[in-house]
């Protein structure tokens, strides 16, 4: 009775400590968020004075990411709508809706009279009731300095027979958020997690709300057990049986001493079930420990739920910094979790047809022709294991990058040739190399008939970032190779560094000497020749499907690149 005493005493102690907390950044957001209010009120004046749909046939949507890309429930067709975009010195948010047509491989603009304000980080989900609906909750925006943020706690549905945007007010909700996961479980939506943020302070949350898609009323969660810990962008998936959901790693940040912030990247992962009926119905957190290869430790990854109920999870970002250099390993692997066997494991893709008729031609050879290789190795001295290349390329002001990657052994590199040869021979044409979307974070990701649809998405240099319009489909049911529909278009990247009389610490270094501002200056166009250099080595590599991409940077050492 102790324990358990002393077990229920540290959950309400934590309960309280949250609440002071949310109470806390409230009021202190509150003062940004009446500021930004008028700022919505203008972007929600103009869309008043739409009066009709009109929807217009376009190129695909400008680069973006924490957009939402969704299934239309009865067509082939793809929903995207909202995002943003930073270019260094302004941030966009958007409120602009897309459909993508899959059989036709074109875009559709649809301007609906009185739509959601602009906002980046919500969650969308789709039902097939009434023809489709597109319910949308929660997201922020932010100040277009980036300094201010407004977390919405507002519920939308998109009547996609109609194409009418509806506010749906009802008491009870969660509170203003973003970063938070959404699910339909049964006739449910499930909200949970999220964060809110203002210029001082910041609240995650591990809260659970449900939506009644029949009453259309809301309802805090009591779950019993052991609940994950605060958290947002994690995975969350409904169970095979639609009893519940299953929860995925995550980030969160903690402010240590001396105003220090600490992120932490989660890989925990939990169920919460329902029990009971729809009257006395109960629910249940516990702890889930899955079989298989988990993913590497990462935040800002993608989700989406294939066939048979496996979950698809792909790229994101692990960052390290340190104080003179900031070293990221962006991702572009994929990994398969079975919600029916609860296991993880990594998705291979198998090539077309001619690379796999090539890899069984390699097999036929048995064991002689091994032998003989292995000979031939052993007289020419010729190391079978893997090889490390560097290449360096020099910039015209004298920057060294550096290009390193990990290679098969020259071995197996000369026998490969020597298949292609031959399969050049008996077929005529040679088969392109896999081309696949490079490693890359907070894209947007959804499944339509077993197909992955990928859209945009971030990768950092340094302080620069580029914001991704591409566009792939991979068939997870072939697994064989990814369709580009959209290739990235470079003219699109625009960066703008901020001027001097904008930034106040600039202005002190200035009168701190001339000499101060001469190396500032020279180190900027180190790091912006190394950005442009390393974005075009991103586009235009290709990368084995499995590998991840590790760049660093600093301006006396040059850059590094490491390809695994």
């Amino acid at each position: 009775m102790g324990k358990k005493g002393k077990k229920e005493k540290k959950v309400k102690g934590a309960e309280k400590t949250a609440a002071k907390m949310e109470k806390k950044v409230s009021k202190r957001s509150k003062r940004e968020e009446e500021d930004l209010e008028a700022l919505i009120a203008e972007f929600q004046s103009l869309d008043a004075k739409r009066t009709q749909v009109v929807e217009t046939a376009c190129p695909p949507p400008s680069p973006r990411l924490n957009a939402s890309l969704s299934a239309h429930p009865e067509k082939d067709e793809i929903i995207l709508f909202g995002g943003e975009y930073f270019n260094g010195k302004k941030t966009f948010l958007y409120n602009d809706l897309f459909f993508y047509n899959i059989k036709k491989n074109s875009w559709v603009k649809s301007e609906i009279p009185n739509p959601p304000p602009p906002r980046c980080a919500h969650q969308a989900v789709v039902v097939p009731q009434g023809g489709g609906q597109l319910w949308l909750f929660g997201g922020e925006f932010a100040s277009p300095d980036g300094e201010q943020f407004y977390h919405y706690k507002d519920l939308w549905v998109l009547h996609l027979a109609t194409h009418t945007w509806e506010n749906i007010k009802v008491p009870g909700g969660p509170s203003g958020r973003s970063g938070h996961r959404m699910v339909l479980s049964k006739r449910q939506l499930l909200v949970f997690g999220g964060f809110h943020e203002s210029t001082r302070d910041f609240i995650y949350y591990n809260d659970v709300y449900s939506f009644s898609l029949d009453s259309f009323s809301w309802s805090r969660l009591s779950p019993s057990g052991s609940a994950p810990s605060p958290r947002s962008a994690c995975q969350m998936t409904s169970t095979p049986d639609g009893s519940g959901v299953i929860i995925y790693g995550g980030y969160s940040k903690l402010r240590a001493k001396k105003d220090v912030e600490k992120g932490t990247i989660h890989s925990d992962m939990f169920v919460l079930k329902r029990e009971g009926k729809d009257d006395q119905e109960k629910w249940a957190w516990s702890r889930l420990n899955p079989s298989g290869n988990k993913p590497p430790p990462r935040s800002g990854f993608s989700l989406a739920v294939g066939p048979a109920g496996r979950a698809v999870l792909f790229g994101g970002v692990c960052d390290e910094e340190e104080e003179e250099t900031l070293e990221g390993d962006f991702f572009n692997d994929l990994y398969l979790f079975d919600t029916v066997k609860s296991r993880w494991f990594p998705a291979q893709l198998r090539g077309n047809k001619t690379e796999r008729k090539r890899r069984r031609r390699g097999k036929k050879g048995g064991a002689e022709a091994e032998a003989e290789g292995e000979a031939e190795g052993e007289e020419a001295g010729t190391p079978h294991g893997p090889i490390e290349v560097v290449k360096e390329i020099v910039t015209d002001d004298g920057t060294v990058m550096t290009i390193k990657e990990v290679i098969p052994g020259a071995g197996a590199q000369e026998e490969e040739e020597d298949e292609e040869e031959e399969e050049e021979e008996d077929d005529g044409s040679a088969s392109a190399p896999l081309v696949e979307p490079c490693p890359r974070s907070s894209a947007m990701a959804t499944v339509r008939q077993g197909k992955l649809f990928l859209y945009g998405g971030m990768f950092e240099v340094g302080d620069r970032q580029f914001t991704l319009n591409d566009f792939y489909c991979l068939d997870l049911h072939k697994m064989d190779q990814w369709e580009v529909l959209v290739e990235m278009d470079s003219k699109t990247q625009e960066w703008l560094e901020e001027s001097e009389s904008e930034d106040d610490e600039e202005e002190e270094e200035e009168a701190k000497g001339g000499e101060e501002e001469e190396e500032e200056s020279e180190e900027e166009s180190e790091d912006e020749e190394g950005n442009i250099l390393f974005f075009s080595l991103c586009v235009f590599l290709k990368l084995s499907p499995s590998s991840h991409l590790t760049f660093s940077w600093n301006s006396e050492e040059g850059a590094y690149i490491q390809l695994v």
